[in-house]
């Protein structure tokens, strides 16, 4: 196909990285898709594959997570230019799930119809992997290129792994149409109707809402303004304005990741400084950490946690994030790597522990609330406590490190798990982007970036558990099966 495969390679992923928000150039995610599927195939070993599948993945990772680098202006102890590096490094990790993809299908070059159902089946799978292995990194599946397109609606069945399945089927086809194009255009044809019409289908009801009002509050508190020592001040003082004045109706209020300062189940002062801004029967939810102790009462270690309370200044739920990020939150192999000047990007000394998983908590007056912190969220088919369905998921976050990019990026991901689960998620964060999200994934209701503002508005209403709700990957491993069962069925066949 080309005299230099690896550099077509890594320009078909560097372009393939502009299909994820903020810019949703789906088409040329598309188009990439066909050009690493016609390379791999074209490889002449299994050498060869791996390679073009590698540099496939590094061009892709490089550029979508480019707004990692942002982290690192917020941290004293590190340089950063560091940020830059730690990109690389991240995408040179990254690229060996991509590679592992592309030479699981060169195998099965020989047939196209079958190698195109391979390497559907791969991506699924090592896709898959990328987000459980070494706890997991599950940002920006190829599958979110779809969210602005009605064929998301099937993420309800196969979950977004799924759907990074329907993205390399539906490239792979346009290479096969496109190289025997008398006689496969009607197939081709038929799925760009069938596709999204099914979709659209499948997402077509609409879930109302309820009469319970919530009051989501954006202080527009950049990260860099934490370190000032009138930080608390004029935090406190955004809230306040933001939180605004009681009234009639009881509401949730609901403050971003670490809004305060404060350990709050220790400092009762905190808790009735909150607490003279709520109405009697108002509910408000807030990021805060909370302190972990040994035997001997010394402190070892610290929670990234959400606290509930209640007019009287009481704590009625406490929920501890569960799924950490390395080097952000805990520095792994701390003495060794602490011993070369690296640590981890949030300020302090204690490293956070993670909590127990999804939970979910009744609020007096609100139904019961399921919680995501952060990052949390970008892990399909592991943030809803399933025995006991929440009524909605609040996802604060701290989106204030990660520029441009990184922003929309996460409010996609919020948006593609409330499609799969069926569950409206609110999401609060210091600067933005917050969010009311309904069940079918649509934006309700929006802060932008960098701008101070309030959400006031109902909480939408849960659905019906999806098939993806109820099953979870199971769905998206059975899904990449199938393909790749078909595949072998055809190849049979056509012997």
């Amino acid at each position: 196909m080309t005299r230099h495969p690896k550099l077509l390679a890594l320009t078909a992923g560097l372009i393939s990285a502009i299909g994820f928000a903020p810019l949703n150039l789906w088409p040329v995610t598309l188009f990439a898709g066909w050009l690493i599927i016609s390379l791999t195939r074209d490889a002449p070993n299994l050498r060869g594959a791996l390679a073009r599948g590698y540099w496939f993945g590094f061009g892709n990772f490089v550029i979508g997570l480019n707004w990692i680098a942002g982290a690192f202006r917020f941290q004293e102890t590190m340089p950063t230019w560091l940020g830059y590096v730690a990109v690389v490094a991240l995408a040179f990790y990254l690229a060996v799930y991509p590679a592992m993809a592309a030479g699981v299908a060169w195998r099965g070059r020989r047939q196209p119809v079958a190698f195109v159902l391979f390497f559907a089946f791969a991506w699924v799978l090592t896709e898959y992997l990328r987000a459980t292995m070494f706890t997991g990194f599950a940002w920006n599946p190829i599958g979110m290129i779809w969210l602005t397109t009605p064929v998301a609606g099937f993420a309800r069945w196969i979950g977004t792994y799924g759907l990074s399945g329907l993205v390399m089927l539906v490239a792979g086809l346009a290479m096969l149409v496109w190289h025997d194009r008398r006689r496969l255009w009607p197939y081709g044809a038929g799925t760009l109707v069938a596709l999204p019409l099914v979709g659209w289908l499948i997402t077509v009801s609409d879930p109302g809402t309820t009469t319970r009002q919530i009051r989501v509050v954006q202080a527009n508190i950049g990260q860099a303004v934490k370190q000032d020592p009138a930080y608390d001040a004029r935090n406190f003082q955004a809230l306040t304005r933001l939180t605004g004045p009681p009234g009639a109706t009881p509401r949730l209020i609901l403050w971003p990741e670490a809004a305060v300062p404060y350990f709050l189940e220790e400092e009762r002062w905190a808790r009735e400084r909150i607490a003279k801004l709520m109405g009697p029967n108002d509910v408000i939810m807030t990021g805060g950490d909370a302190l972990v102790y040994n035997d001997k009462g010394d402190v070892t270690a610290a929670s990234n946690s959400l606290f509930a309370m209640t007019a009287d200044a009481k704590l009625i739920a406490r929920y501890d994030k569960s799924h950490l990020v390395p080097y952000g939150e805990y520095l792994p192999m701390r003495p060794i790597l602490s011993a070369i000047g690296l640590s981890r990007l949030v300020p302090g000394d204690l490293d956070f522990l993670p909590g127990p998983g999804p939970l979910s908590y009744p609020l007096p007056g609100f139904g019961k609330i399921g919680v995501q912190i952060c990052y949390e969220i970008i892990f399909s088919g592991q943030v809803v406590d399933s025995a006991h369905r929440p009524d909605f998921l609040f996802n604060p976050s701290n989106d204030a490190w990660f520029g441009a990019w990184g922003p929309p990026q996460h409010l996609a991901q919020a948006r593609m798990r409330a499609l799969e689960e069926g569950m409206p998620i609110v999401r609060a964060t210091p600067t933005g982007i917050s969010a009311v999200i309904d069940a079918n994934g649509r934006i309700v209701t929006a802060l932008p970036m960098g701008k101070a503002g309030f959400i006031k508005t109902t909480i939408p209403a849960v659905i019906s558990p999806t098939p993806f709700a109820r099953y979870g990957n199971i769905l998206s491993i059975a899904f990449a099966f199938f393909l790749g069962l078909t595949g072998v069925a055809i190849g049979w066949r056509r012997r």
